[in-house]
């Protein structure tokens, strides 16, 4: 792993999981960690009732848009974090790869998306105390 590592969020319409573990990621580990995220049959836009969870929380994702996964993007991280969707990502040696199995927030009212949002939280607090010991 570089100085400082790489993380690529990945769900198959990069709309709701991955965009909410990047915006938890980015809010809380800053610029000592790079941030992505991608999907693999990315949707026009982010699901609104995420931005909405996700604001309420001070995070605002609003401006991000879904993104192509690509083997570039793969290669370039140090992480690659699945959400529970099945989708599958090129392995390349040296990487870690976690599967994040989470509901998944599509068409899901917002109190049934806080739940999600809050278990993806917990997960980016755990995973910025391994990459970033120093910083716990």
């Amino acid at each position: 792993m570089t100085d400082k590592p790489t993380v690529l969020f990945v769900c198959v319409h990069n709309a709701g999981r991955s965009q909410m573990a990047a915006g938890f990621l980015s809010a809380i580990a800053g610029d000592r960690i790079d941030v992505m995220s991608a999907g693999s049959e990315p949707k026009d836009a982010i699901n609104p009732v995420t931005v909405r969870a996700m604001a309420e929380v001070g995070i605002d994702i609003a401006g991000q848009t879904p993104k192509v996964l690509t083997v570039d993007a793969v290669k370039e991280s140090d992480v690659v974090i699945t959400m529970g969707c099945g989708d599958a990502c090129p392995i390349f040696p040296g990487k870690r790869y976690e599967d994040w199995d989470l509901d998944d927030p599509a068409g899901r009212p917002l109190v049934e998306v806080r739940p999600i949002r809050d278990e993806i939280r917990g997960r980016v607090e755990a995973l910025v105390a391994e990459l970033l010991p120093a910083a716990g």
